[in-house]
């Protein structure tokens, strides 16, 4: 049987998603949950890979057993033994054809800068005080981004991906007073990519990048052309969408 995992966490304490050697993770973390409480090896498929520091709203994965689970005991028993900075949020049984990656229909993600110095905020924003950014004008830089579907200028260089190609369906800008937050949503996104974006994107609300230099950018596919990668402390997971159980 297959079941999905609906978690989040907090990035600051955990070498990204994947497993990896002398290094905590929290693929590593949830499946050596699931191995204790199910008594037997247990491995889970997640509906992405997020790197150092970066935090999760919303993400899932998916695990097999031949066990007949109550899902909500079975949460409040797992969210007992991993890391307090992992939360599951629920688990849903589902068919066992279904995959936690290759089913998403689209990825939400969140970038959090903070205006000004707040020692509350420093795992979770990024705090750049002292700079100002003309927030129409990256977003009209923004919208370039829903014509266009190649995105390897904004891609980690020596990924290993078949194609460069995501379809974006939203990319916004919203200041809410000291806070500035990019909102983009895409079928798919590429290594590094929403970081990459997103500092190229603070080069043309700093007037260093015309609208039309951000649109050249794109077209060249050269990562050494585009900005630089913001950190990974601002930027969130917050919504993985299925057409068969998620609204």
């Amino acid at each position: 049987m297959r079941y999905f995992i609906e978690l989040s966490y907090k990035g600051t304490d955990f070498h990204g998603w994947q497993i990896q050697l002398n290094a905590t993770s929290i693929q590593e973390c949830v499946q050596d949950g699931l191995t204790i409480l199910l008594n037997k090896k247990t491995e889970i498929v997640g509906a992405g890979r997020t790197d150092t520091g970066v935090h999760a709203r919303q993400i899932f994965a998916h695990f097999d057993t031949d066990a007949q689970l109550n899902p909500g005991e079975f949460t409040y028993k797992l969210n007992a033994i991993i890391p307090k900075s992992i939360s599951i949020l629920k688990i849903h049984k589902v068919s066992n054809n279904v995959h936690a990656r290759f089913n998403a229909l689209s990825r939400s993600y969140e970038y959090h800068i903070h205006l000004i110095n707040d020692p509350f905020l420093l795992d979770t924003t990024w705090q750049i005080p002292r700079r100002k950014f003309d927030v129409d004008k990256m977003n009209k830089a923004a919208q370039i981004l829903l014509k266009h579907t190649n995105f390897k200028a904004f891609s980690k260089s020596r990924t290993d991906v078949k194609t460069y190609d995501c379809t974006i369906s939203k990319a916004i800008w919203v200041q809410k007073e000291n806070k500035l937050i990019f909102y983009i949503t895409a079928n798919r996104f590429l290594r590094n990519m929403v970081r990459a974006i997103v500092g190229t994107l603070l080069e043309v609300g700093e007037n260093k990048l015309s609208i039309e230099g951000f649109e050249k950018i794109i077209l060249s596919k050269n990562r050494s052309d585009a900005g630089v990668s913001v950190p990974a402390r601002g930027l969130f997971i917050t919504a993985v969408k299925y057409s068969m159980f998620i609204k």
